[in-house]
């Protein structure tokens, strides 16, 4: 066995032992967590020093300023595509802006403000534990959510307000979790998130923005239902499901979950200097490659970070 394939393995088995922070008592999963990290943070290094180190040995140098010798065909050229997720969410993003939403565009690294206390996250929330969202050394935050754009669009739109208009924002952007990674689950991902604000707003406004983004993505009526959720950003807050319908694999008797939503709760405006007595709002988010999944009936997520140019080329 290479040392890569027994750091993966090793790997593997750590990941395993996440579960059982939920058997502890909770004021000792705060140190099995840490120390699970650390574990975690060292195995992923020697990990990366494994792979380089067996690519390094892999490849052999190619002179690209070399001319073809005489007599010698040209070799034939592979032109790069597109990649697929960019490709659907200009498709999305169209969607929402012909609806009258402004674009903003999601930040790589954040800080413990935007990604917890402005979204009304409690100090004791889980999301805040090491082991579910990920950290850099410097205290930064690889955003798990593009919730974490929802405190700057209000700031930054707020004027509209003022002057008697309304924020209409939506935030593309790619997210990092601490996943177990399968067929279903990514640990890096795309997202969009919504957020508008009017004096007037209503649930069955955003239901109906939904609805209308859904039947325009996949081109064809959509039945939508909704189930309770809990955001701590949203209140009241709602689960949205779609019926996949027979053009998209389903059989008429199939609902999905699609995306969380829910009206803005008065703290996260008042976070950003709206004043919740005047106005109310409605945000939502969901992911891209899920959605993107469902448009070409492909069963396995990872395709999408794969680096698997034969699946890339198909489109």
């Amino acid at each position: 066995m290479s040392d890569v394939e027994q750091l993966k393995n090793e790997l593997k088995k750590l990941n395993s032992e996440y579960i059982k922070i939920r058997e502890l008592p909770p004021e000792a999963r705060g140190d099995f967590g840490r120390e699970l990290n650390a574990k975690k943070q060292d195995i992923l290094q020697r990990l990366a020093k494994a792979e380089s180190a067996a690519e390094s040995v892999e490849i052999k140098p190619i002179d690209i300023s070399a001319p073809c010798a005489p007599n010698e065909p040209i070799p034939e050229l592979h032109l790069g595509t597109r990649h697929p997720l960019m490709t659907e969410l200009d498709k999305v993003i169209g969607i929402y802006a012909g609806m009258g939403f402004n674009v903003m565009e999601s930040n790589q690294l954040d800080d413990e403000f935007h990604m917890f206390e402005a979204l009304n996250f409690p100090q004791d929330h889980p999301a805040r534990d090491g082991y579910d969202t990920f950290r850099t050394a410097e205290g930064f935050i690889p955003p798990a959510h593009t919730s974490t754009m929802q405190h700057r669009a209000l700031k930054q739109y707020r004027k509209s307000l003022e002057q008697g208009g309304q924020i209409a924002v939506v935030i593309p952007g790619r997210v990092f979790r601490n996943e177990d990674v399968d067929a279903t689950h990514e640990h890096t991902f795309y997202q969009c998130e919504g957020v508008f604000v009017s004096r007037d707003a209503t649930m069955g406004q955003m239901f109906g923005v939904l609805k209308h983004f859904f039947e325009s993505y996949y081109g064809q009526a959509i039945r939508i239902k909704t189930q309770p959720g809990y955001f701590p950003f949203t209140e009241p807050s709602a689960e949205l499901l779609i019926e996949k319908p027979a053009s998209l694999g389903g059989k008429g008797d199939g609902w999905l979950e699609m995306l969380g939503c829910g009206m803005i709760h008065p703290n996260v405006l008042e976070a950003a200097g709206i004043d919740s007595t005047q106005y109310r709002g409605f945000a939502w988010g969901g992911g891209i490659d899920r959605l993107v999944l469902l448009k070409y009936h492909l069963n396995d997520v990872r395709y999408f970070e794969s680096g698997k140019l034969d699946f890339l080329e198909e489109f």
